[in-house]
């Protein structure tokens, strides 16, 4: 009888949670939380929700913002330009919200880097930043997730690659390689990561819409349900 009690317990408790947590891993709800010290872990992004009040996120004069500045909704992202789960939200999510809702009017967009992957990526985020001097922002940062490593592969994101991956979005090289080399962004990138962890930000990408926070690489549907309940109020 102890032996039946013991199967069956397994059963009601440790079997529905492999299978949640398989759910999970198939869903893609995985976001990279790896810290400034190398220590890695993985965080369940679950559904996006509401924590207490939304945040109050300030706009700089000087943030990257694509769309209309008026816009009803404003949607903000962090992220790395090296975090897969990123890129999967670029191409399966991003870009989706900003044909329907960026593009039309309806919402603006954010980038806020939160360059935590290391040197090579605080050196992509300060490359995009050079590339903004020379108002191509929006096409380098297309380019690096478009065109995104393995997290592995440290010197594809060395000042020297990234100087050339800018002439193929037609950068004048020279001026971008005295700019990167300079380090003149890097007080900016800083800035960047210290206000995401400043709103609660602990893995990338995780999104502000309207304030109210989204963690991890979750499908369009997801977002346009946000979004249309806002934009709905």
């Amino acid at each position: 009888m102890e032996e039946q009690n013991k199967k069956l317990n397994y059963v009601q408790f440790i079997l529905p949670g492999a299978i949640l947590l398989a759910a999970l891993i198939i869903s893609g709800t995985l976001v990279l939380t790896r810290g400034q010290g190398g220590s890695g872990a993985a965080q369940l992004g679950g559904v996006p929700q509401e924590q207490g009040k939304p945040v109050d996120i300030k706009i700089n004069a000087d943030d990257h913002v694509l769309g209309n500045k008026d816009a009803k909704i404003t949607i903000v992202t962090y992220a790395d330009f090296r975090c897969p789960f990123c890129e999967r939200f670029y191409t399966q999510t991003e870009k989706q919200f900003i044909t329907d809702y960026v593009n039309t009017g309806k919402a603006r967009f954010i980038f806020r880097s939160f360059a935590f992957l290391g040197q090579q990526s605080t050196w992509a985020s300060e490359a995009s930043e050079c590339a903004a001097e020379q108002g191509k922002y929006w096409e380098y940062y297309n380019w690096l997730f478009s065109n995104q490593a393995s997290e592995s592969d440290l010197n594809y994101y060395s000042k020297a690659n990234l100087t050339k991956y800018a002439g193929t979005v037609g950068l004048n090289t020279t001026q971008f390689a005295s700019c990167l080399n300079s380090d003149k962004y890097a007080k900016r990138v800083a800035d960047d990561l210290a206000s995401g962890k400043t709103i609660g930000v602990t893995g990338t990408p995780t999104t502000f819409i309207n304030g109210q926070k989204t963690v991890g690489a979750q499908p369009y549907e997801t977002f346009r349900s946000v979004i249309d309940g806002l934009l709905n109020k």
